[in-house]
């Protein structure tokens, strides 16, 4: 038997067969049934030009799950009239590639071009990846990577410069919900608006979880209209869109990180929420959040550390889900708290000085003499005990004399910090009267 399905889309037309999967027998066939991403496949949009034009190059599909990566893949062959070859990434090797690349050449010659589809491309290892590059520069195949994650960080270089990436959107409440209406003929079932709109909210744009939601509650609902106890029980929890190592992980902590940095306590309950709900590690929360205390509120609210602080004690000691509770406390404090990055922008400013000016010594006013001979080399000469001045207030430099007068620290006066500025204001002021 041919690798290669001379009809590679026999199988996704959908149909009333009863024995295959909703998801499956929806498949659509056409860009004109092809639900959402508009922005790529609307009228004259760049991908829709490649396909109509029959000038179609290497892509990479990246998008979340069930928003129809692989139907497109299908599309595309189909109206390219284009050999289909779907290969995972997770079940094959250098030893399958190669074999099948083999087929791919010869094909070429023969003037039938072919599409090597890969799903979870991300998955291949760099060696996997450089296998299908000679292939890709010399035409023997049209390559179509489909992944999850960002590409930047998961496809090589080599193979990344070579295609062209289309990212794709999850699809929104109202698109799944007209797919679902569309569904429900097949299943020979009714349902409401409002469960429509539940099945699609909990799918969290994805399609074929929708679909499978939708099937399971008709089949629990014997009388043709979808009930509600069947529609609770298809539900269950809902499963949160994450993946502690991927990119979305970090999408999340950075929205609640600027969500308390732009004072929205709302915003940041909600981006916690998010991660509580996904599982994401309860200490690794404790741990960012501790660090808005010190970049985003500063000396602003020198208390915001200390309440930082009692909050991660707090998470370790009690753990989940109580601990949550402090999670939330912590955060509603610090988006409510005056803001100053005054501390973080010193220390970057002067940490800069340090790693590109000259290393000056130590002022002799600083120095401990401790041997006598130090002392009479002139360690210490010059120092004056603050503790001996009116208000303990000296006038002695400490900085080097090449950087005397330089300031880094420049505080707002945003909280407590207006309070350290007039402080500080009146200090330079006795020294320099």
């Amino acid at each position: 038997m041919s690798l290669f399905d001379s009809n590679p889309l026999s199988h996704a037309f959908a149909d009333s067969d009863p024995q295959r999967p909703l998801a499956d027998r929806m498949r659509p066939v056409t860009l004109d049934d092809y639900a959402g991403q508009e922005h790529i496949l609307g009228p004259g949009k760049p991908l829709r030009s490649q396909i109509e034009r029959d000038q179609l190059t290497s892509i990479i599909l990246w998008g979340p799950p069930g928003v129809g990566k692989t139907t497109l893949a299908h599309i595309i062959a189909r109206m390219t009239k284009s050999e289909f070859l779907p290969f995972s990434a997770v079940l094959s090797g250098i030893k399958e590639i190669k074999a099948v690349m083999v087929d791919a050449e010869r094909l070429r010659k023969l003037g039938r071009r072919t599409i090597v589809f890969i799903d979870e491309i991300h998955r291949f290892n760099k060696a996997q990846q450089d296998a299908f590059l000679p292939y890709v520069e010399r035409g023997d195949i049209i390559l179509i990577g489909a992944t999850t994650e960002n590409p930047s960080f998961e496809i090589n270089a080599a193979l990344l410069s070579r295609s062209r990436v289309y990212m794709l959107r999850a699809l929104t409440t109202e698109e799944i919900v007209d797919l679902l209406r569309g569904a429900l003929p097949l299943l020979k079932t009714t349902a409401s608006d409002e469960m429509l709109e539940k099945i699609a909210a909990a799918s969290n744009g994805d399609v074929r979880s929708a679909y499978n939601t939708l099937e399971v509650a008709a089949a629990g609902s014997p009388g043709g209209v979808i009930e509600e106890a069947a529609l609770t029980d298809a539900l269950g929890r809902k499963v949160l869109l994450y993946d502690k190592t991927g990119e979305e992980h970090y999408n999340l902590i950075s929205a609640l990180h600027k969500s308390v940095r732009s004072s929205d306590p709302d915003a940041a309950l909600y981006w916690l929420a998010r991660m509580l709900e996904a599982g994401e590690d309860r200490m690794y929360i404790a741990r960012r959040v501790v660090r808005m205390a010190v970049e985003d509120v500063g000396l602003a609210d020198p208390r915001a550390l200390e309440q930082c602080i009692a909050m991660q004690q707090a998470v370790h000691f009690l753990g989940m889900p109580e601990g949550d509770l402090a999670l939330a406390q912590a955060v509603i404090y610090l988006a409510a708290s005056p803001k100053s990055d005054a501390a973080y922008r010193a220390l970057g400013d002067v940490t800069r000085e340090v790693r590109e000016g000259r290393a000056e010594p130590v002022p002799m006013q600083l120095r401990n003499a401790s041997t006598s001979s130090m002392k009479a080399w002139g360690y210490g000469e010059g120092y004056q005990h603050a503790h001996e001045f009116e208000g303990a207030v000296n006038d002695m430099q400490c900085l080097p004399d090449s950087l005397a007068g330089r300031r880094w620290y420049h505080p707002t006066e945003r909280g407590v910090e207006k309070r350290i500025k007039d402080r500080l204001d009146e200090l330079r002021a006795r020294r320099n009267p």
